[in-house]
């Protein structure tokens, strides 16, 4: 077979505000693959299916000057992410073509991964779309749930307040463990469909004061934060005594320098509050076996619902990425690169 064309999504430029397609990254197919003779070195050839687009994914366009813990993307080399690919051929023990394989990849149609242990076959005997291991069944599920576990000590009769990113599995977390659930998200679609999922109490912060509804619904005992800023402020204030703070983003901040001041933090002394920031990596060890035995059986039988905000073609990674940013999308973020 003569080299094909392996298109690959570029990071091209670091923002100074929200990312812009076709100026902050770029798609590039001057690269071609020869998919019958590209040595593997003991590796794999994968076809990638989807990949993930996600918050985080902004603080990795920055200068390298800038430490964070996680390495920036590097200026003129593909984006990279969580994603799902088929095995076209393999030179790796217990790996064959065929399979499907969930691990880090770079954003291209094509690649070459000699560090396969990194990565995980999935047998996906429940049938989901592939899909569906980038969101709930993937790295944003795994968020909520190992954070659940690790941090909330939730006590049926709770309130627990949760923000929306990896907040619509929370809310359905916390309402199977008998508590009150009040979310926030930033659009009335959206407002629906958290009620569709359960929580008790929802509005839309981009018209309703998060301050309003906790001082007539709380005091809360959890609080799920995805967004920081005046959010984080309002929790705070309302937050009973010893009242646990799972600190999972805030990306009220992530496009701007004009950031929102907490007024109110000697509150977390005097009503000893517990914050927990995290990153879901360094929890992985601990959960992820039971995600996969059974969580995973949950999304699949229907008792945790999901959205999925689906764009088609590697070329569409840009518009993903700020529909995330700015809260366009509606579900979770994935790039359809191929067919199976």
């Amino acid at each position: 077979m003569a080299p094909v064309k392996n298109g690959r999504y570029l990071f091209n430029e670091i923002p100074t505000g929200y990312p812009v397609p076709g100026k902050t990254t770029i798609y590039d197919e001057s690269e071609t693959i020869d998919l019958d003779n590209v040595p593997l070195n003991g590796g794999v050839l994968v076809k990638i299916l989807v990949l993930s687009i996600d918050p985080y994914m902004r603080g990795r366009m920055r200068s390298p000057e800038n430490k964070s813990y996680v390495e920036p993307f590097k200026l003129g080399e593909p984006l990279a992410n969580s994603g799902v690919g088929v095995v076209l051929r393999s030179e790796a023990p217990n790996v064959k073509p065929g399979d499907h394989l969930y691990g880090f990849y770079r954003f291209q149609q094509y690649d070459v991964i000699t560090d396969v242990k990194s990565f995980r076959v999935l047998e996906n005997k429940e049938g989901l779309p592939w899909s569906v291991y980038l969101g709930v069944a993937g790295m944003p599920g795994e968020t909520a749930w190992y954070a659940w576990q690790e941090y909330a000590e939730a006590k049926k009769g709770d309130t627990v307040f949760v923000t929306t990113g990896a907040g619509i599995t929370v809310i359905q977390i916390a309402k199977a463990a008998g508590l009150k659930v009040i979310g926030s998200a930033g659009s009335d679609e959206k407002v629906e469909f958290m009620k569709t999922i359960g929580a008790d109490v929802v509005f839309n912060y981009k018209t309703t004061k998060a301050s309003d509804v906790l001082e007539k619904e709380g005091p809360i005992n959890i609080y799920w934060d995805n967004v920081g800023g005046e959010q984080l402020e309002a929790a705070i204030e309302y937050a009973a005594p010893g009242a646990r703070f799972i600190e999972c983003g805030m990306i009220s901040g992530y496009n701007t320098t004009d950031h929102y001041h907490v007024k109110n933090l000697f509150k977390i002394v005097t009503k000893q509050l517990h914050f927990h920031g995290f990153i879901v990596g360094f929890l992985r060890h601990k959960y992820v076996d039971e995600f996969y035995s059974s969580f995973v059986g949950r999304v699949a039988r229907g008792e945790i619902k999901y959205k999925e905000h689906k764009l088609y073609g590697l070329d569409k990674a840009g518009e993903g990425i700020l529909d995330v940013q700015s809260g366009k999308n509606f579900g979770k973020c994935v790039i359809v690169v191929a067919e199976e």
